[in-house]
């Protein structure tokens, strides 16, 4: 006679179904937490973009020399709408200078899905003050 229980080796159904549950919700977690890197990362993409768009833009704008009092506005062929306003500063302080100093301002804005993206740039520049 056996007077101790033979303890079975393996598990129970509840032991198994336990453990795909929290394996399921760790996957879960795993593959949400890679969805939002992979959309931080295309924003991201998106914003570098921009930047470089901005700069190149800007570089345009600040190799015009006939810039005093201007604004306009436009729209790149890769989609950008892009505002510029250079206004002059500073008038009375530096109105014994020979130069003027302009503040120059580039807003670049783009669409995301359903959400709207801008950029801005502002920067000064010096130019020569004309008699």
């Amino acid at each position: 006679m056996k007077t101790e229980k033979q303890h079975q080796m393996g598990f129970t159904l509840l032991e198994v179904l336990v453990a795909l549950g929290v394996l399921g919700i760790a996957l879960l977690v795993i593959v949400q937490l890679f969805s939002a890197n992979m959309r931080s990362l295309s924003a991201s993409e998106e914003y570098a973009a921009a930047v470089v768009r901005a700069e190149g833009l800007m570089r345009e704008v600040l190799d015009d020399e006939d810039l005093a009092g201007k604004s306009w506005s436009f729209r790149t062929e890769d989609g950008y709408l892009v505002d510029v306003v250079v206004q002059k500063q500073e008038e009375e302080r530096i109105a014994s200078l020979p130069v003027q100093l302009l503040d120059i301002s580039l807003t670049l804005r783009w669409k995301r899905g359903t959400k709207d993206r801008s950029l801005v740039l502002a920067t000064l520049k010096t130019v020569a003050r004309k008699l």
